[in-house]
């Protein structure tokens, strides 16, 4: 028997950054085996796939890696790293801005899994006041993780000093944050995105950020990547954009690689491994 493969962005499909549809897998009737990052990935029809004969494999990640690039932007933005560091390189004017404390400041989650759980403690050893929503959130899971459950999203926007977002993407999820979400931060508010851009009304993001409703945004997914140049993210001066790093690790990419290959041996054995349903 033929068996057929595809090969998509450094031999695995990146984790919903390639779409793989009912259309395009009518179109690759060989198609046996199909292999992505992560054990989730919206992208991939996978119901269809499973109706085509193909089977689907992810690989683990490491949730880690995504929580310390959200300290990093937190840390970036309050402190103003990036700008002082240049003004620094560029020897200019020593000490420009004035930084924001962690400790006391006001931490909301809008999501608290994995990740949002991780962030959270951090937060906590910062000494941060941390409080989480997300749609399907209750008290018991909020105490148990130590953290205040808000009332309503618009309210822990409200009376958060920072807000980071770790919800999966999804269609209850899809553009959660939108415009009159985005009205309610305070002015010295700050926004942090390490999870999916399809989270967040783009539009309204960048017109908020634009009349600065709110202090800074540190930001690492985009619905359209890589960023065109002249985008407003690559030239507002109160955004901190990272080009998608939550994922890209040396742990993360020698895990995702090499489970990748042991997928494909697997199932080239008789005894798929990682398949996802």
């Amino acid at each position: 028997m033929q068996r057929g493969f595809l090969f998509v962005c450094d031999p695995v499909v990146m984790r919903e950054r390639t779409p793989i549809t009912a259309g395009l897998l009518a179109k690759l009737p060989r198609l046996r085996l199909l292999v992505t990052s992560g054990m989730r990935n919206a992208a991939i029809d996978v119901a269809a796939a499973k109706a085509q004969g193909v089977v689907v494999c992810g690989t683990d990640s490491h949730p880690e890696s995504a929580v310390e690039l959200t300290w990093a932007l937190i840390l970036g933005v309050m402190r103003h790293l990036v700008p002082e560091a240049n003004v620094l390189r560029n020897e200019g004017p020593w000490q420009q801005t004035l930084g924001r404390d962690l400790q006391g400041a006001r931490l909301g989650l809008l999501g608290l899994g994995k990740i949002g759980q991780r962030v959270a403690r951090i937060g906590q050893a910062f000494g941060m006041q941390v409080s989480a929503w997300s749609p399907n959130l209750d008290a018991a899971r909020a105490q148990a993780a130590g953290v205040h459950l808000a009332t309503s999203k618009q309210a822990m926007f409200a009376d958060s000093d920072v807000v980071s977002l770790h919800l999966a993407l999804g269609e209850r999820t899809r553009g959660i944050v939108d415009a009159a979400t985005l009205a309610c931060p305070p002015a010295h508010g700050y926004l942090i995105n390490t999870a999916r851009a399809g989270l967040i009304d783009q539009q309204a993001l960048i017109e908020a950020l634009a009349e600065k409703r709110f202090a800074s945004a540190g930001l690492d997914g985009f619905d359209c990547e890589p960023l065109p140049a002249g985008h407003p993210f690559r030239t507002l001066p109160n955004v901190l954009a990272t080009p998608h790093l939550g994922y890209v690790t040396a742990r993360n990419y020698r895990d995702c690689f090499g489970q990748a290959v042991e997928d494909i041996a697997a199932w080239l054995q008789g005894a798929p491994r990682r398949v996802l349903d």
